[in-house]
């Protein structure tokens, strides 16, 4: 099974974040669950924001796009494991399609 650090907050007394590698369903994995949720409600908050506002620079809109990527890949895996005893759900195939879309947006860029 792969490790990985998980956001768990920022520490109030130091002011940085805290990480932790948890065990699947444990308290403190649900916490950083709660926690990735929290972040990406508000990314989700701020960008909506941001869209109604000025205009953004080029390298405030890769600073915004950064986090929001961050967020979401905390968020999908807490979505994955939501659905995954859903026999409806076909993940492999949403993967697959994703990166087809990925894939066809980075070519139009071109």
């Amino acid at each position: 099974m792969e490790e990985r650090l998980r956001a768990l907050g920022y520490d109030m007394a130091t002011g940085k974040q805290a990480y932790a590698v948890t065990q699947p369903g444990s308290a403190l994995d649900k916490a950083c669950d709660v926690v990735a949720l929290e972040t990406a409600t508000m990314w989700h908050s701020l960008t909506a924001a941001m869209i109604d506002g000025p205009e953004l620079s080029a390298d405030e809109a890769n600073m915004v796009l950064a986090r929001v990527l961050e967020a979401l890949g905390e968020v999908l895996p807490i979505a994955a494991r939501s659905v995954a005893d859903n026999p409806a759900a076909d993940l492999p195939t949403y993967r697959t399609s994703g990166r087809d879309i990925g894939a066809a947006m980075r070519d139009m860029r071109q």
